[in-house]
């Protein structure tokens, strides 16, 4: 287990701030709950604070600002943040005490969510901001600030958890480069209201940024040395962004054609989906556009057509089978994940045993699943046939051991091949290098010398539910290269 405030899920901006070097007399320390989405967002809210002069630090006890960038999704997800907080006012306290001043700051969902609750509970807390408004954080400390300036009155924290007129991202600096995988927003927010979830709440309306402006920002980080790109969204693939020419509107199946034009990069990915947006020219895409992976994560939360229902999902199980099939067609080699929730308000065994079905009739490469959670103030929180918590447990147990089963089955179909693997980070030992696979499979390799942005070709020699090893048979392939 992560020690409190180190890393949690935060993507460590490396070496983001190295031109100032000393010059730099403010620390930052970011903690990222949750989903890919958060991930990026603490990345630009470290970019947006760059020119003020913070620089990120391992530990928040150092820090001169802490965010906490929260997530909802989870069970207790608030309650957690309010947790942490308790730990974070004594580090608080103590720099108070000793002459200096920390900033505290929480973002992201649990933020837009609870807004005035925080300081009310927390009034230690100096800004409250929600996922829109983050690149107003320059002017938010600058307010919260002066609110402990002689002559203003008792210290208040600020609260920004409006959604503007104006997108963010118009006034976002161009974004720093942690490695050779890159994330890129380009679409926020969701329309579909499923039963269970917040995002509708938290993250407003989708949205989708212009054509012009994803291009730009992805030539920006190949530029830079990303050989990947993960394309972000709430419902990513629910994507019209307005068109080059300024008329019209392109999908997700254009965007990426036209980003696999971009020389240097040689990977593309998109997470996460909804199974009702698939349509043909993203299939196509599969078919024709190399560089874009034989990997997709697409939720689809229950194989009972009647929990589906009651989830507001708009499809039902054979309507997902028949999406799996064409994308199988479009890429024979196409490996899906999933997301499922068991334990649904009135899911009955044989529900359950529909869910079961479903996994093996599909065959993930990957999945996460979960215990149904009531959100405050969704529809299901108030759906009157709660189920079981024992119950879930064990449903969920059994759940899981069906996915481990058929994971590892996955991974170990590749054992004695050879595939090409990204390698992003070191491993544990000093000549060891990790990376993924095309199918998103974490892989480990010995070698002399630095790996790190290379893709290489690699034998597997084992395998097991959540990671492949092996040795590097080819040298790298040459920059832009398509794997």
């Amino acid at each position: 287990m992560n020690p409190p405030f180190r890393h949690g899920h935060r993507r460590r901006i490396a070496g983001r701030n190295t031109r100032q070097g000393a010059q730099l007399a403010k620390k930052l320390f970011i903690k990222t709950y949750g989903c890919q989405m958060n991930v990026y967002d603490s990345a630009r809210m470290a970019d947006v604070l760059a020119p003020l002069g913070y620089a990120q630090v391992e530990e928040a006890k150092d820090a001169d600002m802490v965010i906490l960038n929260t997530c909802h999704i989870r069970e207790k997800a608030a309650e957690k943040v309010y947790s942490d907080l308790g730990r974070l006012r004594a580090f608080k306290e103590h720099k108070l005490n000793s002459g200096g001043e920390m900033l505290l700051a929480v973002a992201g969902c649990v933020a837009q969510a609870e807004g005035e609750e925080i300081l009310h509970r927390a009034p230690f807390v100096d800004i409250v901001l929600g996922p829109q408004t983050y690149h107003r954080l320059p002017e938010l400390i600058a307010r919260a600030t002066r609110a402990g300036d002689p002559g203003t009155g008792p210290r208040r924290g600020v609260v920004d958890t409006d959604f503007p007129a104006e997108p963010k991202f118009d006034f976002l600096p161009e974004p720093g480069l942690s490695g050779p995988s890159a994330f890129l927003s380009v679409q926020e927010g969701c329309d579909k209201f499923c039963t269970f979830c917040v995002v509708p709440y938290t993250r407003g309306a989708e949205y989708s940024r212009p054509v012009r402006d994803v291009l730009g920002e992805a030539k920006g980080l190949v530029l830079r040395g990303a050989r990947e790109i993960v394309l972000l969204g709430q419902n990513v693939n629910a994507y019209h962004g307005e068109a080059l020419s300024g008329s019209g509107e392109w999908g997700l199946g254009r965007l990426i054609g036209e980003l696999a034009e971009i020389d240097g990069l040689a990977r593309i990915r998109y997470t996460t989906s909804h199974p009702g947006d698939m349509d043909d020219d993203l299939f196509a895409a599969h078919r024709d556009v190399p560089q874009l992976m034989p990997f997709l994560h697409l939720p689809v939360q229950s194989g009972s057509a009647r929990i589906l229902a009651a989830m507001n999902r708009r499809y039902g199980p054979d309507d997902y089978r028949r999406v799996a099939e064409k994308l199988r067609t479009a890429r024979a080699d196409m490996a899906l994940a999933s997301d499922f929730i068991v334990g649904f308000p009135g899911e009955s065994r044989n529900d359950f045993e529909d869910t079961l079905k479903l996994v093996d009739d599909i065959g993930f490469a990957q999945a996460y699943s979960f215990k149904f959670s009531a959100r405050p103030g969704t529809p299901a929180a108030a759906m009157e046939v709660q189920i079981d918590e024992d119950e879930k447990a064990a449903r969920l147990a059994e759940l899981q051991e069906l996915i481990a089963r058929r994971q590892t089955l996955f991974n170990a179909k590749f054992v004695g091949l050879r595939v090409p693997v990204l390698f992003d980070r070191r491993g544990r030992k000093s000549d060891q290098w990790g990376g993924r696979s095309p199918h998103m499979q974490a892989v480990h390799v010995e070698a002399e010398g630095s790996l790190f942005g290379a893709i290489a070709e690699v034998e597997v020699q084992t395998a097991t539910m959540s990671s492949m090893t092996g040795r590097v048979v080819d040298v790298p392939q040459p920059e832009g290269a398509a794997a």
